[in-house]
C-alpha cells in the first residue's frame, strides 16, 4: 500500500509540475479517450458475450438434435431384438437341437429381413438354445467370426437379464485379418410358453451411422464432437485412434457433470467452449469443443474496426486539444514573462488584456498591481526622505540630554574636591541612569546589565529616602548572560516604591527573583509594602489584559505590551496583592532559554545589598 501511495504521488507530483498547455492536452485526451475506451471496450464485451451465448445455444440445440437422432436410431434396434418373440418359426426352431435345411432357411430368412431394414445394420446374429450360430451380413464382410464374441454376449445378456444391451464402439474382425468398428445391440431371446432363455440376437451396426449425423454438426459449428459411452469410452470421433479409448478421468470431462450444459477449458493451450448432452435412453453423452477463436472471428473483425475508429477520434482531439491550450496559455505564459521582468526590477511592463475571462481579469488584476507597485516605491521613497530629516533632527536634539550628562559629571567632579561625597554618589548615580536612557530604547542588553541599572535606580531612592528602603537580588548566575530589551524592571521597581513602600511609615524591602520553567525565564518583583484591595487588583489585571489605561499602572501596561510585542503572545506580565501584606509582580518572558534548561536551576546567593 506504501508503494502505491509513493507511486500515486511521484505521479501527481509530475503531473503538477508539467506547462499548463501540457496540463490542459493530457486533460482533453484523457477525458476524451477514457470514455471511448471504456464504451468501446464495454461494447466488445457485450457483443462477445451476446455471440457466444447464441453460439452456445446453437450449439446446445444442433447436439440436442444429433443425440436425438442416435437415440430414434438405437431404439429401432432394440424393438427389433424383439421381433424373434412374434415369429413362431424362429421360436421353434431355437429350441430344436441341430440344424437341417428347413431351420436353416427360416432363420437365414429372418436374419435377412432384419439385416436389410437398416442400410448401417451389418449384420444379425442368432444363437439357438444349444449353441448353434446363424448370421447373415451385408455385401463386402464375406466372412465373420461371432465364436470369438460369444462370451462376451452370453455375460452381457445374462446380467441385463430380458432388458437389450448396447455396447459401445468395438472392432471386429472380418474377412480374415481386417477389421471393422461397429457397435451392438443384443438381447436374449425367451421362449413364449416356458418364458426360458433359449438364444441370444445381436446387431452389429457400422460406426458410419455417427458420421453421418456428428459431420453436419462439426461443420455448423467449426468444432470435434465426440460421442461417449456411459462409462466414458469413446463410441465416435472423427479421428478414428480414438475409438475405444477411455476419457473417464480426462479434464476433458470434468466438468460435464450434469445432463446438459456449457464450459470453457483449454487444450492445447487453446481456449474452447464445449457444449455437451446425454441421453436419458443410452446414458451416451455427446460432446462438441468448439474453438473460442471460430466464435470470436466476427468480433475480433469489429474489435479492430472500433479500435481504428478510436484511434482516429483521439488523434483529432490531439490535434484539437493542442491547439484550444495554446491559445488558452498564450496570454498566460505572456504574463509571466513580463512577471520575470518585473522580478527583475522593471515596472513599466503592461498587459495588453484583449477578453473579459479569467484570464484578462488575472491581466487587469496584475496591471493595477504594477501601478500600485509603482505608488508604494514613490511613497517609500517620500518616507525615506522624510524619515533621514527625523534622524537628522534626533541627532540635534540629542546634544540636550548630552549637555545635562556632562554637566552633572561637572558637578560630580567639584563635589568630590570640595570633599562632599554624598553628592557626588548622588549626582554619579543620576549620570548613570541618564546615560543608560539616551541610548536607543530597542538595544538588546543582558539581564546583568539590566539588574546594574536597577541597582543604581535603587541606591539612588536609597539617597532620597535614607533608611526607607532595601534591595535583593535572588536571580542564578546562568540567567546573566541572557539578552533582555531594557527598562523592564526598573519600571515594576518605581511602581512598587511609590505604590507600596513610600505609602508606609515602616522600612520595606524590593527583592527580585529569577528561575527557569522549561524554556521561559520567569522574573518577580516583590515589596512588603502596604499591598492593594481585592477590588484594585482585579481592576488593575483587568487593565493589563485589555489594554484600558489605569491612572496606577501605565509603567506596567508599559512593560506588558513591551513583553509581549517582543517576545509572543505567550510572556505576560502578572500582579498578586493583598492589603498589608505587599505586591508581587511576575514577569514571563517566552522562549528566552530556547532548548536550555526544562528543571528550576538552584538560586545562588544574592547579588546587591539589603
Amino acid at each position: 500500500m506504501k508503494r502505491i501511495r509513493l507511486l500515486v504521488r511521484a505521479c501527481w507530483m509530475f503531473f503538477a509540475n508539467l506547462s499548463m498547455q501540457k496540463k490542459l492536452v493530457v486533460i482533453f485526451i484523457f477525458l476524451i479517450s477514457l470514455p471511448i475506451t471504456y464504451v468501446s471496450y464495454a461494447s466488445y464485451r457485450a457483443n462477445s458475450s451476446v455471440v457466444l451465448a447464441s453460439a452456445t445455444t446453437s450449439a446446445g440445440q444442433l447436439t440436442d438434435n444429433a443425440m436425438d437422432k442416435v437415440d430414434r436410431y438405437i431404439a429401432d434396434l432394440k424393438r427389433y431384438t424383439m421381433l424373434p418373440l412374434y415369429n413362431k418359426d424362429v421360436q421353434k426352431y431355437l429350441d430344436q437341437q441341430g440344424t437341417d435345411w428347413d431351420k436353416s432357411s427360416a432363420v437365414n430368412m429372418f436374419l435377412m429381413y432384419l439385416t436389410n431394414t437398416k442400410e448401417e445394420i451389418s449384420a444379425v446374429y442368432m444363437m439357438d438354445h444349444y449353441g448353434s450360430i446363424f448370421y447373415y451380413n451385408k455385401p463386402g464382410l464375406n466372412e465373420l467370426y461371432p465364436q470369438e464374441r460369444v462370451a462376451e454376449w452370453r455375460q452381457r445378456t445374462r446380467e441385463a437379464g430380458v432388458a437389450p444391451v448396447l455396447t459401445g464402439t468395438q472392432s471386429i474382425r472380418v474377412n480374415g485379418t481386417a477389421q471393422r468398428q461397429v457397435f451392438t445391440v443384443m438381447r436374449s431371446i425367451q421362449s413364449v410358453s416356458t418364458l426360458q432363455d433359449i438364444g441370444i440376437i445381436a446387431i452389429d451396426v457400422d460406426i458410419g451411422l455417427f458420421e453421418e449425423i456428428i459431420t453436419p454438426l462439426n461443420e455448423v459449428t467449426h468444432g470435434d464432437a465426440l460421442i461417449l459411452d456411459e462409462r466414458g469410452r469413446v463410441v465416435y470421433n472423427k479421428n478414428l485412434g480414438q475409438l475405444g479409448k477411455d476419457l473417464a478421468g480426462s479434464p476433458l470431462l470434468t466438468q460435464a457433470t450434469g445432463t446438459k450444459g456449457s464450459f470453457r477449458l483449454e487444450i492445447e493451450g487453446k481456449p474452447y467452449m464445449a457444449v455437451y448432452t446425454v441421453s436419458s435412453h443410452t446414458g451416451w453423452k455427446t460432446i462438441v469443443y468448439i474453438p473460442l477463436e471460430e466464435l470470436l472471428a466476427p468480433m475480433k473483425q469489429s474489435r479492430n474496426t472500433m479500435l481504428i475508429m478510436a484511434l482516429s477520434i483521439i488523434g483529432f482531439a490531439l490535434l484539437v486539444a493542442i491547439f484550444i491550450s495554446y491559445a488558452l496559455t498564450k496570454p498566460l505564459k505572456r504574463t509571466v514573462q513580463l512577471m520575470k521582468q518585473v522580478q527583475r526590477g522593471k515596472l513599466d511592463v503592461f498587459v495588453n488584456v484583449k477578453y473579459n475571462d479569467e484570464i484578462g481579469m488575472l491581466g487587469s488584476h496584475f496591471n493595477r498591481m504594477i501601478g500600485r507597485i509603482r505608488d508604494l516605491l514613490q511613497e517609500v521613497y517620500e518616507t525615506e526622505k522624510s524619515k533621514q530629516k527625523a534622524d537628522m533632527l534626533a541627532l540635534q536634539n540629542q546634544i540636550n540630554p548630552h549637555f545635562i550628562y556632562n554637566t552633572l559629571e561637572s558637578i560630580r567632579m567639584l563635589a568630590e574636591l570640595n570633599d562632599d561625597d554624598r553628592v557626588a554618589e548622588l549626582t554619579y548615580l543620576l549620570g548613570q541612569l541618564l546615560r543608560y536612557s539616551i541610548t536607543r530604547s530597542d538595544e538588546i542588553v543582558t539581564v546583568r546589565r539590566e539588574l546594574e541599572h536597577v541597582e543604581n535606580y535603587l541606591k539612588l531612592l536609597q539617597i532620597r529616602f535614607p533608611g526607607k528602603i532595601g534591595y535583593r537580588f535572588i536571580v542564578p548566575e546562568a540567567c546573566m548572560h541572557l539578552p533582555l530589551i531594557k527598562l523592564v524592571f526598573q519600571p515594576v521597581v518605581e511602581n512598587a516604591m511609590f505604590h507600596g513602600l513610600e505609602k508606609q511609615e515602616e522600612p520595606g524591602t524590593i527583592t527580585i527573583r529569577g528561575w527557569f520553567e522549561n524554556s521561559d525565564v520567569l522574573f518577580s518583583v516583590q515589596d512588603n509594602g502596604v499591598g492593594m484591595s481585592a477590588e484594585r487588583l482585579a481592576s488593575l489585571n483587568e487593565s493589563l489584559s485589555d489594554g484600558k489605561i489605569d491612572k496606577f499602572g501605565i509603567g506596567l501596561r508599559n512593560v506588558n505590551e513591551r513583553l509581549r510585542l517582543y517576545y509572543g503572545e505567550s510572556s505576560s506580565l502578572a500582579v498578586d496583592s493583598s492589603p498589608g501584606e505587599g505586591t508581587t509582580v511576575t514577569l514571563r518572558i517566552a522562549g528566552l532559554l530556547g532548548n536550555g534548561p526544562t528543571q528550576p536551576l538552584e538560586l545562588m546567593s544574592p547579588r546587591g545589598q539589603e
